[in-house]
């Protein structure tokens, strides 16, 4: 995550710091004199509100009182009353928007609280709730909501210990939207930003329109940084519609190669108004070098005729190659410091649109079976095969094949079964030792937001894993790929009786570093036992139970303040599946022999053809 202590400010870029000294609020500065700062070094200045300027709840002490939080000395520290309900507030003395809030806190730290913003110090709005705090530090981004405010407060729900809350430092970052301009002016300054995938909220759209970046073009902060994809883009809304001459833009060393600067009037018809020309696309693909001495470049874009409209993006056609090591060469994502828009008009009303809420209402079920049939009812389920289908992943050993010795209904229930036989089975990803079953409902029942539920029946041993979980629809299409499509993963268990896990997938938050949690059952219950799993899954966040127990919440607001975008705005479709060995059994058994995560005793199970996972029924059920 780049170092946020060095972003850049216009008006404020830094607004309440616990840094070397203290500034008193800063004094916007007229557009020639922002202009000529622009020239330089953007490496941040540091503001910091007037200690006097922060109020809080209570203190525990004078010496504790809440301008300790904003003084710049980081031993110093807010703590408040002992009081779940305490809070601390910090006047940044105009209305900015809002980019992050960094709390650090000390031993008593909060376990649930809320960061709301206000216009007027009494009408507040939230924008991050933590509901599960392990103290440290904490930043929370606000990129894609819109947070606009004079004031900033921290507001206890439950504190961690019976002391009160302590912070060393509550910092806020962000600055004055560009307002509208008669004279030319970058239009873009702290407007709302937005982008397709990133990499994670350390690199969101949002960073490059907060004017910062290194004066040489190479340290890592205040930048957006796109996933590894070239058909990416970027762009900023103006707030109304502008006559724009120039654009600037501040690459970091993975910059474009070839590029697109379009405008549009409503974010979604694309004008295009410049792209490089063939020499100089040429010249760009020839400078090649290790990702150690590469650095960026400033383009300035000055249109051949000026172009109207609100928005404007950055659409990347080729990423820019690297020597990774010599003679090897290798692409990463497109990594953009800032995106100046330069002409008259816009407007400082311009904001992010509301985040998606939950509609309310009842629910009812859209999709269910209860394996009852003769067989599979393959008009509700596809059958997945290993070559076919699929491709082998994780490491894991078997081959997936439509087969009634590996899925068939029996005795009510859905039976997925492993097989052993050493070399006998040939597809087109090559020969597997096993045999397993894999089916889904992709192109029969794809969805959007739910409450979707299965009742299992899992085998216990080690490298043994069985899965109920969700990928997005769109996981196939190049442009998106794995994370960028979602994966929800609702139970997966590797072989442990005692406990299952669930997680979430995603840019940002993807295979190990994916947000999940383990749950144990509950009353010494066991996974080769009945239990019912499942997902609520709303516009708003994802909720996973067992045996309707809540295991674990993840919000939307949380997951892009912290880790990245969410990306289960869309369909996604149910998989079950019976894994042997791979990455995750091996990441915790350690067994590398005779297969990867699935030992000799394992092995022996699956011969003797005791291994299956059984499923009594699976629903979905929505809000229609």
């Amino acid at each position: 995550m780049p170092s946020r202590t060095t972003l850049a400010a216009t008006t404020a870029a830094l607004i309440a710091l616990a840094a070397p000294m203290a500034f008193a609020a800063p004094v916007p500065k007229p557009a020639a004199a922002q202009a000529a700062a622009w020239d330089t070094d953007r490496a941040a200045s540091a503001y910091a509100a007037n200690p006097g300027a922060v109020t809080a709840s209570g203190s525990e002490n004078a010496g504790t009182g809440p301008g300790a939080a904003t003084d710049g000395d980081g031993a110093t520290r807010w703590s408040s009353e002992f009081a779940d309900d305490a809070w601390i507030r910090v006047d940044l003395g105009s209305v900015i928007r809002v980019s992050s809030v960094t709390l650090d806190w000390e031993a008593a730290y909060g376990k649930k609280y809320v960061l709301e913003v206000s216009r007027n110090g009494t009408d507040w709005t939230p924008f991050y709730t933590e509901d599960d705090g392990t103290g440290g530090s904490v930043t929370a981004h606000t990129y894609p909501q819109e947070v606009t405010g004079r004031y900033v407060r921290m507001r206890g729900i439950q504190r961690a210990t019976p002391w009160g809350y302590s912070l060393y430092s509550f910092k806020v970052y962000g600055g004055e939207p560009a307002p509208a301009s008669t004279t030319r002016s970058n239009l873009a300054l702290n407007h709302p930003a937005y982008g397709d995938f990133y990499q994670h909220a350390g690199n969101s759209p949002a960073f490059v329109t907060d004017g910062g970046w290194p004066a040489d073009l190479k340290a890592d902060r205040s930048r957006w940084s796109s996933d590894w994809n070239a058909n990416r883009w970027v762009g900023v809304d103006l707030g109304a519609t502008s006559v724009i001459d120039t654009v600037d833009l501040y690459w970091e060393a993975a910059y474009a190669v070839d590029y697109r600067i379009q405008v549009s009037d409503d974010n979604r018809t694309w004008r295009t108004v410049h792209q490089p020309s063939a020499a100089e696309v040429a010249a760009r693909r020839a400078d090649v070098k290790s990702p150690g001495d590469a650095v960026g470049r400033h383009d300035t874009v000055r249109l051949a005729t000026p172009a109207t409209g609100r928005y404007v993006r950055m659409l990347g056609v080729e990423r820019r190659s690297f020597y990774n090591p010599a003679p090897a060469t290798a692409q990463f994502g497109y990594s953009l410091y800032e995106f100046q828009v330069w002409g008259t008009g816009g407007s400082a009303n311009a904001a992010y649109p509301a985040l998606p809420k939950d509609p309310g209402g009842a629910y009812t079920t859209t999709f269910f079976d209860d394996f009852t049939g003769s067989g599979l009812d393959r008009d509700k389920w596809r059958v997945v095969r290993t070559g076919t289908e699929m491709n082998p992943v994780n490491g894991e050993s078997q081959a997936y094949v439509d087969s009634a010795d590996n899925i068939r209904t029996e005795n009510g229930s859905l039976v997925l079964q492993s097989k052993y036989c050493k070399g006998c089975t040939r597809t087109p990803a090559g020969t597997f030792d096993f045999t397993s079953g894999r089916v889904d409902t992709n192109t029969k029942f794809d969805f959007t937001y739910g409450k979707v539920s299965a009742r299992m029946k899992l085998p216990v041993g080690d490298g043994f894993w069985p899965a109920f979980w969700m990928l997005g629809s769109d996981v196939d299409n190049p442009d998106v790929s794995w994370p960028g499509s979602g994966e929800t993963d609702i139970m997966e268990n590797i072989g442990y009786g005692d406990w299952t896990s669930s997680a979430l997938h995603g840019p940002g938050y993807s295979a190990d570093g994916n947000i999940g949690k383990q749950q144990t059952y509950a009353n010494g219950g066991r996974a080769d036992q009945w239990h019912t799993y499942g997902v609520e899954w709303t516009p708003e966040g994802m909720t996973f139970t067992v045996d309707d127990r809540v295991v674990q919440t993840t919000s939307r607001s949380k997951l892009e303040s912290t880790r990245g975008k969410w990306v289960f705005d869309h369909n996604q479709y149910v998989i079950l599946n019976l894994a042997l060995g791979g990455a995750y059994p091996a990441g915790w058994n350690k067994v590398t022999s005779p297969y990867w995560g699935l030992p000799q005793s394992s092995v022996d199970r699956v011969a003797q053809g005791g291994v299956k996972a059984e499923i009594d029924w699976v629903r979905v059920e929505q809000k229609k």
